[in-house]
C-alpha cells in the first residue's frame, strides 16, 4: 500500500504508528494450528489481522482452508440432518452427496463472490485492490462460517463473514475511510447474499436448509 494512498484517509503521525506485522495465515504444515490461529483472529482481533494482512499472498492455502471450513461445517449439519431429519435412505444419501458437492465447489462459490467484492471494491476504492487479494480476505474472513451448521447463528454467521468483517477488510487493508468500506462491503453484500442463499438450497438442499 503506498503512503500517499493511505494519507488520503489519515493523518502522519498515525500511518506510522500502525502495526503492519504479518497476520496469522493458514498452513499446510500446521493445519490445525495455524486454521485454529485464522479462525481467533477473524473472531477476535480482526481489525489487526486485516491492518496487517498481505494482499499478495499465496492462493492455494486460502483454497484449502475454505474447504477445510466448508467441510467441518457440512459434516456438522448433515449429522443434525441424518439425527434429526428423514430416515429414508435415499434421502440420505442425497443429502450426503449434496454436502460433498457444497465442499468441493465451495471455492468456486467464493470465487464468484470474490468477483462481486472486488469491482465494488474497484468502484469505490480505485485501484488499490486486486482480484487475488480481494479473494483472500473473502477467503479467510469465509473462516467465521464455521459456525453456518448452527441452525439458529446461520445468518449472524453468513453476515459476520460477508458484511462486517469485508467492512473491516477494506477500511484497514486498504486505509479506507469508514464510509467508504461500508459502502463498498455492501454494495458488494446484497448480490452475494442474495447468490449464496440459492447456491445453497440448490447444491445442498436439507443438508443446509
Amino acid at each position: 500500500m503506498e503512503k500517499g494512498f493511505a494519507s488520503t484517509f489519515y493523518p502522519p503521525g498515525i500511518i506510522s504508528n500502525m502495526q503492519t506485522t504479518t497476520s496469522p495465515e493458514f498452513t499446510l504444515d500446521r493445519p490445525l494450528t495455524s486454521a485454529a490461529a485464522v479462525l481467533r483472529a477473524v473472531f477476535f482481533v480482526p481489525r489487526s489481522f486485516f491492518l496487517g494482512f498481505p494482499e499478495s499472498g499465496p492462493l492455494r492455502e486460502p483454497v484449502i482452508f475454505v474447504v477445510l471450513i466448508t467441510a467441518v461445517t457440512a459434516t456438522l449439519r448433515l449429522t443434525l440432518t441424518l439425527l434429526f431429519g428423514s430416515n429414508d435412505a435415499v434421502s440420505a444419501g442425497t443429502s450426503v452427496l449434496q454436502a460433498l458437492a457444497f465442499v468441493a465447489l465451495s471455492p468456486v462459490i467464493l470465487a464468484a463472490l470474490a468477483g462481486a467484492y472486488w469491482l465494488s471494491v474497484r468502484t469505490f476504492v480505485g485501484e488499490a485492490g486486486t482480484y487475488r487479494g480481494v479473494y483472500r480476505m473473502l477467503a479467510y474472513a469465509y473462516g467465521a462460517m464455521i459456525l453456518y451448521w448452527v441452525p439458529v447463528v446461520q445468518a449472524f454467521a453468513f453476515t459476520y463473514f460477508a458484511l462486517v468483517l469485508m467492512i473491516i477488510a477494506v477500511r484497514y487493508a486498504y486505509r479506507a475511510s469508514l464510509m467508504t468500506a461500508i459502502i463498498t462491503a455492501l454494495v458488494a453484500y446484497v448480490p452475494a447474499a442474495m447468490a449464496f442463499i440459492f447456491l445453497t438450497f440448490a447444491l445442498t438442499g436439507l443438508a443446509f436448509g
